[in-house]
């Protein structure tokens, strides 16, 4: 695309050769300990002027490769920034996964998020990331956030040859929804890059944590206990609970034994794990996470984000891989979302296909949170709005969610460079051809699929009524709902 006033072309700088540092604790008390802590506290007031960016020192990764910034938009969001010293002219926006549950922005999840991505500013992209104007859940939200920064950026440093979004986890259903709402044809953006993502959308993409947590609740009977006010399942947690995640993980393990070692575990607790597991699908060693997912994240969807209001549904699911599914069957406890509920929070998250430009997605196959059935969602969502020839999707024999090879991020950053420059479509196999090149520089090494295909999602999570089809959400459901008054989310 070609765009006025773009940076003069600079050539690229040296490059670190060995993996990415997770140095989040360092940067927070380097990078934050003055300009943030002095200047990021808190909101600005309604109607103040946005101040610019303050420089601060960058991840040790970029040091003497970068100038790095750090601020707070209009709206209250904590961003990061950095701009190489050879920049290549072009930006990387990043829009962060979680969501995180804290009740502000936090100024350290944007400068840990440009040290965990530095490979891409270590390419000679420019980078900026928000950490949202609030914690909670808000796909739309934190997708106006993300286009926000990047204004805020071409304010402060011009126009870039290009600019790419790049989503990791939720992140990938935000940067997704960021193509849809602001990457038309003549948008700002020229390309998306989809990490790990979460691209099932909201109203399907959480049916499995929904699963876990009526599950859970049969064969353990403590969350919550007999003994403890009742409430709702789909609730997640009862609105004036002070349950920890420490204190969730420990009615865990009392039912499970799964922080114990097999032999330690008692006869009941091992069938308990077994049932858990063989029902949900889900692997052992994220059990912990996704039950707070649908503990704590539940209670902020359902209570601070849909008033109180129920937009999940298990009414004819049939639970199967038990030792009892038929009392099991009998004795979880169902329910029916409202409709209204459920509409706004399909119309906050889910997709349309409505894809003008580039996306390149990256997943491992065993990734044991975002399952990489998620890419069969979204690869059938493009190709109901007949949008398909917009996607390539790879693959890797990676078992992580979050931290996947360097040499990977660097090589599918290119591929969608080159795409975007050239016209010409990549395949799985080229992308995986061209890896060994940024392996050479980073030494974590390549490991593609190229044959690999997902099976449906309904493989892996277990289909409401009617929710077979996709997209969960068409162009002109969308179209129709926006004329809604306080539809969806609030920001």
């Amino acid at each position: 695309m070609n765009r006025s006033s773009t940076p003069v072309r600079l050539p690229r700088g040296s490059r670190s050769r060995g993996p990415r540092r997770a140095t989040a604790a360092a940067l927070v008390a380097g990078a934050i300990a003055g300009a943030i802590a002095g200047t990021l506290t808190l909101a600005p007031p309604a109607g103040a002027v946005t101040a610019p960016p303050a420089a601060v020192d960058c991840p040790a990764d970029l040091v003497g490769k970068a100038t790095c910034y750090t601020g707070r938009d209009g709206n209250g969001a904590s961003y990061a920034m950095a701009v190489p010293t050879a920049w290549n002219g072009s930006l990387v926006m990043h829009a962060h996964g979680g969501p995180d549950l804290g009740a502000e922005s936090d100024p350290a999840r944007s400068v840990g998020d440009l040290d965990r991505w530095s490979v891409m500013v270590d390419q000679g992209y420019a980078w900026a990331g928000s950490s949202y104007r609030r914690g909670g859940y808000g796909t739309r939200m934190a997708a106006a956030d993300t286009e926000n920064l990047r204004r805020l950026f071409v304010g402060t440093f011009g126009v870039p040859k290009r600019t790419y979004v790049h989503g990791q986890s939720w992140g990938g259903n935000v940067a997704a929804k960021v193509v849809e709402t602001y990457g038309g044809r003549r948008g700002p953006y020229d390309g998306a890059l989809l990490t790990s993502g979460v691209l099932g959308g909201g109203s399907r993409g959480y049916d499995y944590r929904v699963d876990l947590r009526v599950v859970y609740q049969y064969y353990c009977r403590n969350h919550p206990r007999p003994t403890e006010p009742q409430y709702p399942l789909w609730q997640g947690l009862r609105a004036d609970s002070t349950m920890t995640s420490a204190g969730l993980r420990a009615r865990l393990q009392e039912c499970t034994g799964f922080s114990s070692p097999p032999e330690d575990r008692t006869a009941l607790q091992q069938r308990n794990l077994d049932d858990i597991l063989a029902v949900t699908h889900l692997p052992e060693r994220t059990l912990e996470s996704h039950l707070r997912f649908a503990t704590f994240t539940f209670r902020d969807i359902v209570r601070d984000r849909l008033g109180g209001r129920n937009p999940f549904s298990n009414e004819g699911v049939r639970y199967a891989g038990s030792h009892d599914d038929k009392a099991l069957n009998a004795g979880v406890e169902r329910f029916t979302a409202d409709p209204a509920a459920r509409r706004d929070l399909s119309y906050d998250s889910d997709l349309t296909g409505k894809v003008s430009l580039p996306v390149l997605t990256l997943h491992a196959i065993d990734d044991p949170t975002a399952f990489v059935e998620h890419e069969a969602a979204y690869r059938a969502t493009l190709q109901g709005a007949h949008r398909a020839d917009h996607l390539v999707q790879t693959f890797t024999r990676e078992t992580e969610h979050s931290e996947l090879s360097d040499a990977e991020y660097a090589n599918s950053l290119a591929a969608l460079d080159s795409w975007v420059r050239t016209g010409r479509k990549p395949t799985a196999r080229s992308i995986s051809s061209s890896c060994a090149a940024f392996d050479r520089v980073y030494g974590t090494g390549c490991f593609y699929s190229p044959d690999f295909r997902p099976a449906p999602y309904a493989s892996r999570v277990r289909p409401r009524p009617g929710g077979l089809a996709w997209p969960a959400m068409t162009a002109a459901q969308e179209r129709s709902w926006s004329r809604i008054d306080g539809i969806g989310i609030a920001p």
